[in-house]
């Protein structure tokens, strides 16, 4: 389905702030839809002024549809040849409302029930302004099927639902200057009350007032002051939200928690203002306390892991510096040289848990960890061999998963010592690092395909090399764990211009990097 903001610059002359006000207007009419019992359907001018196109669509929560077919990017022009025959019945009859809506400026009801989809619908339609502009059309439409005696409940809906539409008609919402909304805000089913302008509450739904009660309150909530209520329930001692008394007041747009007895309870409020006077509030209200436990849980056990990587490193450099001790023990050059290169192994390993334990996940930035494994590799092995070394990177690794990153830092610590000490010999050189990264399906490390080659310009392989017949410790080690353990790809060959590159190719999704 088209994006909303494609639909309206292919099909409309709207300006970038109108796009920025029907955007968040979309982001919060599912309010509207759950306290009208309704289906929304935005309507926007075309380009040529000659009909509409429909750019978003809402259905209730609260109640059965109106639509059971979308509407998304059906088009009303004037000799109505782009509608499709499931659409036409019922809009080209709408036509009419939306035009008069549009024309006078106010919000427009039919007065009986459109039999055309074979249930009775009553069809509305409220004018969209912004900065006295008008900009676009919502249709309201409201399956009457199932309709009996409204309770207290569904009239307080419906009369909040009128006064919400009447606020969109004059310009007044959405709230453009609202507070930050929380991930997953409260929404009319969760719990609802209404209060007077004075902030009292002159209604609350069976599911506010169980809230209410779980944070201790004992007398009724209709008639008591929301924000005076809600401050004597608040935990005492323990540091409030320092916009509780607004929410609660319903004097602002936002939202704010409310802790007490062991229960959380998250409160939105939206002040109702019709001919630019605040007649009253809704609050929306909803328990998020096993939410909160939850997120308190997993940030527990975030942080042990962290420290858990943090300790790994600590312990993974001890080791490090016992055997650079070890090693200034030993008079023999290849056993002295054997644990210098077991010391950049473990060091490369201990770089990738330093980065870990300050990710709150399983996920790093692998470009610094490149870069400070590449240096130090090149650093320790120019050192015992003599020469002056330059190593570059080229390309980006972008974020791996840790499964990825600490076998890789491997390879890489491996690859560039390899290249130092056998590819440059005693004489200068420079050694480039180039990777490139294939995007593939969603995961939250990129899932793809990652290419790295490995490129010295020194004297290039002997002429009886044998990747498969090697002895070298550290090619046998990269194979490893790029074969056997990341499934990916390895090949050494000779550069035409000279010298020696390592080419690996390595899949990125877990489903084919660690298969058993």
């Amino acid at each position: 389905m088209p994006h909303l903001s494609d639909l309206i610059r292919r099909h409309t002359s709207l300006k970038q702030a109108d796009l920025e006000w029907i955007h968040s207007l979309v982001s919060d009419w599912q309010l509207l839809a759950d306290l009208s019992f309704a289906d929304l359907v935005l309507w926007v001018r075309l380009r040529e002024d000659d009909g509409w196109v429909a750019v978003a669509q809402m259905r209730p929560t609260t109640g059965p549809t109106a639509f059971q077919d979308d509407l998304v990017e059906t088009l009303l022009n004037d000799d109505m040849t782009d509608l499709t025959s499931r659409t036409a019945p019922r809009v080209v009859g709408r036509r009419a409302l939306i035009d008069r809506a549009w024309r006078e400026g106010r919000i427009c009801r039919d007065g009986d029930p459109d039999w055309s989809g074979g249930v009775p619908v009553r069809e509305e339609t409220i004018p969209v302004r912004r900065e006295g502009n008008l900009i676009a059309v919502i249709q309201r439409s409201t399956n009457l099927s199932s309709a009996r005696t409204p309770s207290r409940l569904e009239l307080t809906y419906l009369q909040s639902a009128g006064d919400l539409a009447q606020m969109i008609a004059e310009g007044v919402f959405p709230f453009i200057d609202q507070g930050p909304l929380m991930v997953r805000s409260p929404r009319v089913g969760d719990g609802l009350l209404r209060l007077d302008q004075n902030g009292e509450v002159v209604y609350a739904s069976p599911n506010a007032l169980s809230a209410y009660r779980r944070l201790g309150l004992a007398a009724d909530l209709v008639g008591a002051r929301l924000d005076r209520i809600t401050l004597e329930l608040a935990a005492p001692g323990e540091a409030r939200d320092e916009n509780l008394t607004y929410t609660a007041g319903g004097r602002a747009p936002q939202e704010a928690e409310v802790d007490a007895r062991g229960v959380t309870v998250q409160l939105r409020a939206i002040p109702l203002i019709i001919d630019g006077v605040r007649i009253g509030a809704l609050v929306m209200v909803r328990d998020v306390t096993d939410l909160r436990r939850r997120e308190r849980e997993l940030m527990t056990k975030d942080a042990t892991i962290r420290e858990i990587h943090h300790r790994v490193k600590n312990n993974l450099q001890t080791v490090a510096a016992l055997l650079r001790l070890q090693a200034r023990r030993l008079d023999v050059p290849e056993a002295r040289a054997a644990l210098d290169e077991a010391v950049g192994r473990v060091g490369s390993i201990a770089i990738v848990h330093e980065m870990l334990s300050h990710t709150p996940d399983e996920v790093v930035d692998f470009d610094d960890i490149a870069d400070r494994v590449i240096q130090m590799a090149a650093e320790v092995s120019s050192t015992s061999s003599g020469n002056t070394v330059v190593p570059r990177r080229v390309g980006g690794f972008g974020l791996l998963n840790a499964l990825v990153a600490t076998p890789l830092s491997m390879v890489l610590a491996e690859l560039v010592q390899n290249a130092v000490e056998h590819g440059l010999g005693q004489g200068p050189g420079s050694i480039e690092v180039r990777v490139r990264r294939f995007e593939g399906g969603a995961g939250y490390t990129g899932a793809g395909s990652l290419e790295l080659a490995v490129s010295d310009d020194g004297g290039g392989l002997p002429e009886d090399f044998d990747l498969e017949g090697t002895t070298s410790l550290g090619l046998q080690i990269v194979r490893t764990l790029i074969v056997g353990e990341l499934g990916g790809t390895l090949a050494i060959k000779p550069k035409e211009s000279g010298g020696t590159e390592v080419a690996i190719t390595l899949p990125l999704d877990r489903e084919e990097a660690f298969l058993p």
